[in-house]
């Protein structure tokens, strides 16, 4: 047999680029180093072909060929995801890629859900009002372990997402674990397109003065223009202080972190990136930020990615407070990389550090003041801190840091 497993991998040619599902960067090194890299010296890429050679020989029973490769692939993924816990590296077979490559691509209506990538499935973030999850009774917290009666346990999270959009009117069944009570349920969801707006904002009182309060619900392209006049408007309607809530905000396009990040940073680096074989990279902010004034970030264990970037750019600058709970630590970058038999490997190659050089990788943002929205009951217990902590910050002297 011909070592086919060696020839796919080094033949890998790079496709896209992806940080939570959108394009941020660029390969620097050459496939075959990358692919080297992978698979190791040249003596283990001969073992691997020998092994298979072996199966293919000797073994009792005819086994298919490309069976094999994809598990020897998978191997290598799962020892890396295990060594390194790295949730984040999958590989795609070729039916796989296809399907991601179609999933990822074009205009797909939904169910109304931001999710987190677990190793059950899919946690959800959050539930958009007025969409099928909502009216079917779908909560914040739930996990979605299968989609019409296919495990997505272990699933890229782009894949996975991807089986739950469609067209709209069409039927999709999520399997649905909740954790509080350890049940699981299948709801009947019929999917429609959803407009969802970047910001929700409203204005509320914090120590008696009113402040403003902004809902940043991903860094979808532009949403840093709707930030700054969503801040703008708030002004003009007399807010004294802002939260941003990025609870359950899974994070989006990196330059959007950057932009969003501007908004309220004049200088100075908001986040920069670093690889084994990429390129260091920082990423400095765009100036003309709005006038400082009391500022509080929220976030909970589902502000990742962006929502991180975010957070800390505005916290080493000295410009908000960090109230809530710990985020998810999503502080990785992936690529996805096709290879010669049509499947494809989505793995690791960076990881962000912030303003600071601290890596935002595994650990999450620790919040200065912690604050518990407890999801069983009706007041919102994180925002009642985040308010606290403005309202604190508002009685403070002019000369203080944040004014």
């Amino acid at each position: 047999m011909e070592t086919a497993l060696r020839a796919f991998l080094i033949a890998a040619a790079v496709i896209v680029a992806f940080f939570v599902g959108a394009s941020v960067g660029q390969r620097s090194d050459d496939v075959g180093d990358f692919a080297g890299n992978l698979v190791g010296d040249s003596n283990d890429a001969e073992l691997s072909s020998e092994a298979l050679d072996v199966i293919d020989e000797s073994y009792f029973r005819e086994v298919d060929q490309d069976e094999l490769e994809d598990a020897s692939v998978r191997g290598m993924v799962d020892m890396l995801r295990k060594r390194y816990k790295d949730r984040f590296s999958h590989y795609f077979s070729p039916e796989e890629f296809s399907d991601f490559q179609t999933l990822t691509s074009g205009r797909f209506s939904g169910v109304g859900l931001t999710v987190n990538e677990v190793k059950q499935g899919l946690r959800i973030a959050t539930v958009f009002s007025d969409s099928p999850a909502n009216e079917a009774g779908i909560q914040e917290g739930d996990i979605v372990t299968a989609v019409d009666g296919k495990s997505i346990a272990g699933k890229d999270a782009d894949l996975a997402t991807g089986q739950i959009k469609g067209e709209a009117g069409t039927p999709v069944t999520l399997t649905v674990l909740r954790p509080s009570t350890e049940k699981t349920r299948d709801y009947e969801l019929e999917r429609r397109e959803l407009v969802v707006p970047a910001v929700e904002t409203k204005l509320e009182m914090a120590g008696g003065k009113p402040v403003g309060y902004i809902r940043l619900l991903g860094f979808s392209r532009g949403a840093h223009a709707e930030l700054r006049q969503a801040v703008e408007k708030l002004d003009e309607r007399g807010a004294e202080g802002l939260i941003v809530d990025l609870r359950g905000n899974g994070g989006g396009l990196l330059d959007e972190a950057v932009l969003t990040s501007s908004v309220f940073v004049e200088d100075g680096t908001i986040v920069s990136t670093k690889g084994r074989t990429q390129p260091d990279k920082t990423f400095e902010a765009a100036g003309d930020a709005v006038e400082p004034r009391p500022t509080v970030v929220l976030i909970n264990g589902d502000s990742a990615s962006a929502s991180e970037i975010f957070t800390a750019a505005l916290n080493d600058a000295g410009v908000a407070d960090v109230v809530g709970e710990k985020s998810f630590g999503k502080g990785v970058f992936q690529e996805v990389i096709s290879l010669e038999h049509g499947g494809a490997l989505d793995i690791t190659v960076g990881e962000y550090l912030t303003r600071d050089g601290v890596s935002l990788a595994g650990d999450g943002i620790e919040p200065e003041i912690p604050s518990v929205d407890k999801l069983k009951t009706k007041p919102d217990e994180g925002l009642q801190g985040a308010l606290d902590a403005l309202g604190a910050a508002l009685s403070q002297p002019s000369d203080s840091p944040q004014q």
